[in-house]
């Protein structure tokens, strides 16, 4: 059992490692399922894996994990999940540390090997994704925060950036499916780290992008500090009258000649759903609540 227990582990590291080497070949779905698409080789034929949403590992029938009623668990396994109850009180730092130490077992099997550090980096990027260690982040109740110091520190991280940088970049999507991105001005407004407000032409391509498809991105980066942040969610393009008022400065007649009645003035709303924030050569998810 033991030795079964190894493969299976090994499969998930070696799986993961060569996802890292050939990110194309994979594509990863919500929760406890990753969708991997075998290559050409393999007859071109598809197949879904399971793993375990708190060690990686594949998950099979002989080793889910059980509910508190005795049934099933589908989302993790036996040696991390038993009688509806988590087995180790670990930080996800701690599991990537004991996943790393097969590191050597994997590159066997690795057309290109990797380090240690290289794996536990590989890590840091995919577990966060795990429904045990992805949190949610709710933008009313600081105490999420005491329960993930993963994501310490960054509402104050994107209200900082949203505030002091003078440049933010907004994506839309274009009619043929493509991302398009745009450097904007900062925000005129915000609330809290949810909603934020900017100023464009209701003439603009970008405006046409999003009337037809309001998904959006908005991104702030500071070089100098090597942070980045990346906010998703949808923009809504807005022409009342009191919401132009709400942003309009002394001094945009400059782009805007008609003043805040101009027809070609109008407002972006931008309201968050989820993000990914990047400083000390560390990726970080979070939801917005």
């Amino acid at each position: 059992m033991k030795k079964k227990v190894l493969a299976l582990l090994l499969l998930f590291v070696g799986w993961q490692a060569i996802q890292a080497q050939n990110m194309s070949k994979y594509k990863s779905l919500n929760d406890s399922t990753y969708k991997c698409t075998i290559t050409e080789r393999e007859n071109n034929m598809k197949k879904t894996m399971k793993f375990c949403q708190s060690c990686g590992m594949p998950l099979t029938d002989e080793v889910l994990g059980t509910n508190a009623d005795g049934s099933k668990n589908e989302d993790y396994c036996i040696y991390c999940y038993k009688d509806g109850k988590f087995l180790q009180d670990c930080t996800m730092d701690e599991m990537i540390e004991h996943c790393a130490q097969f590191v050597n077992e994997v590159n066997k099997g690795l057309p290109q090997p990797i380090t240690k550090e290289e794996y536990i980096g590989q890590m840091k990027m995919y577990f966060p994704q795990l429904k045990r260690w992805r949190k949610t982040l709710t933008v009313n109740d600081d105490e999420a925060m005491k329960v993930n110091p993963a994501l310490a520190g960054v509402k104050e991280l994107i209200a900082q950036m949203a505030d002091s940088l003078p440049i933010a970049f907004i994506s839309s999507v274009d009619n043929e499916g493509y991302p398009c991105t745009k450097a904007m001005l900062a925000p005129r407004k915000r609330e809290g780290i949810r909603t934020f407000y900017f100023t464009t032409n209701t003439f603009s391509l970008r405006v046409a992008h999003y009337k037809a498809n309001p998904k959006a991105s908005i991104y702030f980066c500071d070089a100098e500090g090597f942070k980045g942040m990346m906010l998703r969610g949808t923009m809504e393009v807005l022409t009342d009258a009191k919401s132009k008022e709400m942003i309009w400065r002394e001094g945009d007649t400059e782009y805007y000649p008609g003043g805040v009645t101009d027809p070609n003035y109008c407002v972006l709303k931008f309201t968050a759903t989820d993000g990914r924030f990047y400083s000390d050569f560390y990726p970080r998810s979070f939801v917005i609540e």
